[in-house]
């Protein structure tokens, strides 16, 4: 079964807004993984919009499933990785100004930069991700930096699906079999949601875990968190 980790960083954009602790992203990502999450992501941007760094080291004891930590590797990132610990750290190549993620690596001009630092990170036991997308030679390049999986950037893929869902799947299916082929896990993100979710896991061959946190939390504004995180995992059946 695919795993589900859900991003929790909407929950501290809302706490940030008003200050103190309310809501709790500590008992949150708790709550996440007694609802039945197999994961939790936090992506840590060096302005603290909404996960901040101690945010990062309040969760890593309690989380009990796999803690994934998303992010541009610049050193003070890179420090932060090799201090937690965590399961799983995806490389993503956020400008410090930008909103939300918005496009993958270019794996071949970054090739030497993504090596060197995926050897630290492997070097104490953390599994590897770099943030792509559906393109054969930022995939093959990707498996010669010697990363353990990729993700797939899905934005294009959930803006295309209203329209034609076949068309939208088809290179992110024919990229994760070419990941697959090169040895690489496949992860996928960004823009996955109950609508579109369940049709992407039946057409991604290899799919080994999901990050999703925008759609997420808004569904659970509606649903609560508990039966969102239901609904979800029953997209992944």
């Amino acid at each position: 079964m695919t795993k589900l980790s859900v991003n929790i960083n909407k929950v501290a954009t809302v706490r940030n807004a008003r200050g103190g602790n309310n809501p709790d992203v500590v008992k949150f990502a708790k709550d996440c993984e007694m609802f039945g999450a197999q994961g939790i992501t936090v992506h840590p941007r060096p302005d603290q919009r909404h996960i901040r760094y101690d945010d990062v080291y309040n969760l890593r004891p309690v989380i009990s499933t796999e803690f994934n930590i998303e992010g541009n590797p610049i050193e003070e990132f890179i420090d932060l990785v090799l201090k937690v610990r965590p399961e799983q750290v995806t490389l993503v190549p956020d400008s410090h100004d930008v909103i939300t993620s918005n496009a993958g690596w270019n794996t071949k001009e970054n090739f030497s930069f993504l090596s060197e630092v995926i050897e630290r990170f492997q070097n104490v036991g953390i599994r590897t991700s770099i943030f792509v997308d559906p393109i054969d030679e930022m995939i093959e390049y990707a498996a010669k930096t010697g990363t353990d999986r990729i993700e797939l950037y899905t934005e294009p893929y959930a803006s295309m699906y209203p329209v034609n869902k076949e068309a939208a799947v088809k290179d992110f299916a024919e990229a994760a079999s070419l990941a697959h082929k090169l040895g690489m896990g496949i992860n996928a993100g960004h823009d996955l949601s109950l609508e579109n979710l369940a049709y992407f896991y039946k057409n991604v061959p290899y799919l080994e875990e999901v990050s999703i946190g925008h759609a997420l939390i808004c569904d659970a504004l509606y649903l609560g968190i508990k039966e969102t995180i239901k609904q979800y995992l029953d997209q992944l059946k």
